[in-house]
């Protein structure tokens, strides 16, 4: 193996989704970092993941009786985890917090460390008992756990890092504890102490709004203990006041990268205003193939074959219609078309657009000319998320069995969602999502992407050749029309005079698309090729310029011989 890929790393995330037997994510997030962990293992890479194990998991969210969204928590049964038998302590509003350390290396991953302060009831057992949970105070106490917690957890585990990974802002008091480490054992003043992490951290930034980058006021970190020995001017200099997690991790690394070619350009604007922050490249999201696409998919796509191809697809379909009779009341045609949505319901991702002008497809609806398949939670404090999940089981309850809202949207479910449709929808505001990895895995399975072009779209499917793009057909609106609108309209009119048509009396052409789908993403947005690209462009304490690196690397993709830059 290259030098290049020996560099040892400490990944830090608050959530992580390797498995639903391990369910300790929200959403993409948690799911990229155990598709992360994935491919690393895959590679045989030394990485290992750091965070916290969430007893009550993110929220079990059921529909009521009047098709509004409630939330449970049930306590997750985790005895198959190895307890290492470590403890760490972290001080909390003066406290003493006993963490222990369970492992999780069961699901073909990279070993993954989880802290844990006792299961919910316990004395400390609700800082971890629910991911993005309470209020600010609670959340700092859980970044204590994560950042401080996590570091003093390598140390007792005896793990040796190069370099530390911190994927988002959750992770940023970790740098705090290297920085006492190095003032306290090493004698470092603290510039010294700041600019020698500097050289060991590197940091992911997940969020193109401004307002959603977490800040909290100086003065309770101080009080919670979060500064871990530093004073107030000494978090000022790194944070800001309020203290922004996402500068405060810019500002204590090297290198940090947006999760797409947009987003890059996006953050680069956002933090260009901010004095010592680390330079912003792009690297963009992807997903572990072998997880996410289906391997009859992908046999009959290897042996070139469009009829095996399409077979596997209406298995995969039938599959899904199957699924949703076990789940719900609806029974849906697998010969018809079905087209999917599965998103965190937030306002800026607009799950419930198509439904804005019924009337346009009421009888596209009404005849099951097409079929729709959502699902989706909210936060379980949003509740405008909460109106939008109510608003889709409306046109679940509405159309019966030709619209269907799945609940409690998790890594089963879309185990059977995503290679299970025809059409992948992606409607999000611009430039709001930063990535999106749905589409990714869609893409991969042939289901072909009717979206926006935003996040990692801009890369990926072209239009009327390997899926459809909403602004492609702008040109023929009214420029005076709003962003919904003209989305909407475009939505319509590429439904009408291209999926349907084709889907329906072209099938070659539909299968020549879906090999196209599955030609563009399956190496371009995978796990694997963003894990090198990690290791190319930001692992190495001395990147490469990113023109040469993005030479070399398309190089290799070309050629088709990834396992010659790893082994």
């Amino acid at each position: 193996m290259s030098n290049n890929y020996k560099k040892r790393v400490a990944y830090f995330c608050m959530e992580y989704g390797l498995d639903q037997k391990l369910p300790l994510y929200a959403g993409g997030l948690g799911i990229l970092a155990g598709d992360y962990l994935k491919a690393a293992y895959d590679l045989d890479l030394p990485i290992v993941g750091i965070g916290i194990l969430w007893w009550q998991d993110y929220t079990k969210q059921l529909i009521g009786a009047d098709g509004y969204p409630y939330d449970t928590y049930p306590v997750h049964d985790f005895s198959f985890l190895e307890d290492t038998g470590k403890r760490v302590t972290v001080k909390i509003s003066g406290e003493d917090v006993e963490c222990r350390i369970y492992r999780a290396n069961q699901f073909n991953n990279k070993d993954l460390y989880l802290l844990d302060t006792g299961k919910p009831g316990t004395r400390h057992g609700w800082i971890t008992d629910k991911l993005y949970s309470g209020n600010n105070y609670d959340r700092i106490a859980q970044e204590i756990v994560l950042g401080i917690g996590g570091i003093r957890a390598l140390r007792e585990l005896g793990i040796e890092v190069d370099l530390y990974h911190f994927n988002e802002g959750h992770a940023a008091f970790a740098g705090l504890e290297l920085i006492r480490e190095k003032m306290e054992k090493a004698n470092m003043v603290f510039e010294e102490a700041l600019a020698e992490t500097r050289k060991e951290v590197i940091f992911t930034t997940h969020t193109p709004v401004s307002a959603g980058n977490e800040a909290h006021d100086l003065n309770l970190l101080l009080e919670i203990g979060a500064n871990n020995g530093l004073n107030y001017e000494q978090l000022k200099k790194i944070g800001g006041d309020p203290f922004n997690m996402t500068a405060a991790c810019l500002r204590m690394s090297y290198i940090a990268n947006g999760v797409s070619r947009l987003h890059g350009e996006t953050a680069r604007k956002m933090w260009g205003h901010l004095d010592g922050a680390a330079r912003i490249i792009s690297i963009t999201n992807g997903v572990h193939k072998n997880t996410w696409q289906n391997r009859e998919i992908a046999e009959a796509y290897e042996k070139n074959d469009d009829k095996d191809l399409w077979t596997a697809h209406l298995k995969a379909k039938k599959r899904l219609v199957d699924f949703i009779a076990s789940r719900t009341d609806a029974r849906l045609d697998p010969e018809k078309l079905i087209i999917g949505f599965a998103r965190r319901a937030a306002p800026y991702k607009r799950s419930e657009l198509i439904f804005r002008d019924t009337e346009q497809i009421d009888d596209l609806l009404k005849t099951g000319k097409i079929q729709l398949v959502f699902s989706g939670k909210a936060h379980p404090n949003d509740h405008y998320g909460k109106d939008i999940v109510a608003t889709l089981v409306r046109m679940d309850r509405k159309y019966r069995d030709n619209v269907v809202f799945l609940e409690n949207y998790d890594m089963e479910i879309a185990s059977y969602l995503i290679p299970g449709v025809d059409v992948w929808l992606n409607n999000p505001k611009r430039p709001m999502e930063a990535s999106g990895t749905s589409g990714m895995k869609a893409a991969m399975n042939g289901v072909l992407n009717l979206s926006v072009l935003d996040g990692w779209v801009a890369e990926g499917p072209t239009h009327n050749v390997s899926g459809w793009i909403l602004d492609m057909v702008f040109a023929d609106l009214d420029e005076k029309l709003d962003e919904d609108e003209k989305d909407l309209r475009a939505l319509y009119k590429i439904l009408r005079e291209e999926v349907i048509p084709i889907y329906y009396d072209d099938r070659g052409r539909w299968t020549r698309m879906m090999k196209a789908s599955i030609k563009m993403a399956q190496y371009q947005f995978s796990a694997r090729r963003m894990l090198i690209d990690y290791y190319e462009k930001m692992y190495n304490k001395e990147p490469e310029t990113d023109k040469a690196t993005d030479k070399k690397i398309l190089v290799e993709r070309q050629e088709d011989r990834v396992t010659v830059l790893i082994r």
